[in-house]
């Protein structure tokens, strides 16, 4: 025998350890209704067919929520922190939500900081909210079920405004796709919400190349940032939307050079003339943590082949990434508590 064989030592008959945790027992499993196959207890839902999976009362405690990401533009529940009354978590509290929500405690620790009633998780189903929302509450951190239904995102999507013409009574809104104006009295708005809409834009231009990574050929970056204000009043579900791109600063008494200076002179004067009306300026401050739970949009499209010469290709495509969704989501979610807050008081 070879010398480098002898020191080979002799198996034993001993089982070898599992390295892998140990799967479920036989009675822990639930059967799905639908298919009858067998599923692991934590699921909400059938791993084949997707069917709602029972509650069974044995295994409640197991189930956990599977938070996958859903589209922006898909209709889901989003479970919302109430931080009324909330103090400092104790940091054992903070790790264990953390962990129920998939995010790491310093992302928990900055959503819960900034003290403004926002997402901690978005789900697909009622099922996976109500199921977040008892874990949280008995962790001690009060939480509200919002659906997007609730917000009437694609019932009642913003309708941009061109133009304004304003007077001591109120004024008359000019919508971009409508002739006719929306007439408002200054004591019928209730809220207005400001942020900055972004767009980052990539274009690539790439060539194919057997055997190796594509070769860039063109690479062209575009960025804009414009400031925007909704506009929420009595007796409507949707709001209005002032872009600073595209609008017609004309209504106001003295116009500046720039456009974002007209921005904020044509917000003063709305403010001035429509004093009950609420004003928040938050989401520029909580824009970072919405990134966490509600992540800005991106979009890829492919512009298909172009020829390059003899028998050489490319293919275009361009990817751009925008938190107008984002931000609209942010502005219904202000007016919803803000209109909660006026019924029940």
């Amino acid at each position: 025998m070879p010398k480098d064989n002898e020191n080979i030592p002799f198996f034993d008959d001993e089982p070898v350890a599992r390295l892998e945790p140990q799967g479920f027992a036989p009675d822990q499993m639930v059967r799905c209704e639908e298919c009858l196959r067998a599923n692991a207890p934590t699921r909400l839902d059938c791993l084949y067919c997707g069917t709602a999976l029972l509650l069974d009362e044995k295994t409640a405690d197991l189930r956990k929520p599977t938070l996958k990401p859903i589209d922006q533009s898909a209709r889901g529940f989003n479970n919302i922190f109430l931080p009324h009354g909330a103090s400092n978590f104790n940091p054992e509290i903070v790790s264990e939500a953390a962990s129920l929500l998939k995010l790491s405690t310093s992302d928990l620790d900055r959503i819960l900081a900034t003290g403004i009633a926002l997402p901690l998780a978005r789900t697909a189903t009622l099922a996976e909210a109500l199921l977040i929302h008892s874990r949280l509450e008995a962790l001690g951190l009060n939480t509200e079920i919002v659906s997007d239904t609730d917000l009437a995102l694609q019932e009642s999507p913003p309708i941009r405004v061109r133009a304004l013409v304003i007077d001591e009574t109120g004024v008359t809104a000019i919508p971009i796709a409508a002739a006719d104006g929306i007439q408002i009295p200054w004591q019928n708005f209730v809220l207005l919400v400001t942020g900055r809409l972004t767009t980052n834009r990539v274009e690539l231009t790439e060539r194919k190349v057997r055997g190796r990574e594509n070769e860039i050929l063109e690479a062209d970056h575009f960025f804009a940032d414009e400031g925007v204000v909704d506009l929420y009043y009595e007796q409507k579900v949707g709001n209005l939307r002032i872009r600073a791109s595209g609008f017609d600063f004309s209504c106001l008494p003295q116009k500046s050079l720039t456009v974002a200076e007209n921005l904020a002179l044509l917000i003063k004067l709305l403010r001035e003339k429509a004093p009950a009306a609420e004003y928040d300026d938050s989401y520029d401050l909580v824009h970072k943590a919405l990134e966490l739970v509600l992540p800005s949009e991106q979009q890829t499209e492919s512009r298909g082949w172009r020829r390059q010469g003899l028998g050489k290709y490319a293919i275009e495509a361009a990817t751009e990434v925008t938190n107008e969704v984002q931000f609209t989501r942010y502005s219904r979610l202000r007016y919803h508590f803000k209109t909660k807050s006026s019924g029940s008081s």
